[in-house]
């Protein structure tokens, strides 16, 4: 059973996080911040994974540290459901186009945490929402599920639409890379043996 809860508490949020990573994309997601909610569903939705996050955090200061926090919990959710790793596909690659804009995600589910992000935004913010944001939570997933990830944008021009393309990349290159391939169920996809060490 691919699954795994993690609680974070520090002085400036309270998160929670449950993952199911064979699961059928249910979510329920609350973090304060709407426009995170809505990405953070289409995560789910689009990689299959159930997700429940539950997040307080010091909003009246702003939005980093709820949206950071938030990162960091759910790559280690990820990383702890993956357990040793065997069987997984290991490598994803897709491009996902939202109306004008298009972005190309990268996945090594490696062990070795990186990330490029090539992604520019037009604006300081969707809605209330600071768009640099974006990057924080993809560099914290990353760091934290241990996994390689290139994100890059080709083009667009609404920042809402590139925001989303970035996290619906993600969700189908996780989706790829998650799966289970059936000619190695028993296997580590390395030639060391082991992932991430």
């Amino acid at each position: 059973m691919r699954k795994a809860s993690v609680k974070r508490t520090t002085k400036e949020t309270d998160v929670e996080v449950a993952v199911d990573l064979d699961g059928s994309g249910a979510s329920s997601i609350a973090t304060g911040i709407g426009f995170l909610d809505h990405m953070l569903d289409l995560l789910a939705r689009h990689s299959r994974i159930d997700l429940t996050i539950k997040a307080k955090g010091d909003l009246h200061i702003d939005q980093h540290h709820t949206t950071e926090d938030v990162g960091i919990a759910l790559g280690q959710a990820v990383k702890q459901a993956l357990g040793d790793m065997k069987g997984i596909t290991r490598y994803a690659d897709v491009h996902v186009p939202m109306d004008e804009a298009l972005t190309r995600v990268v996945i090594d589910i490696s062990g070795r945490p990186f990330l490029v992000f090539k992604v520019k935004f037009g604006r300081a913010k969707v809605g209330p929402f600071d768009t640099e944001l974006v990057q924080e939570w993809f560099q914290a997933f990353a760091m934290n599920a241990a996994l390689t990830l290139h994100v890059a944008t080709l083009y667009g021009s609404n920042d809402h639409h590139i925001a989303e393309s970035c996290f619906k990349g993600l969700a189908r290159a996780l989706r790829a890379a998650l799966a289970i391939d059936p000619r190695a169920a028993n296997e580590v996809p390395s030639t060391k043996g082991t992932l991430g060490g």
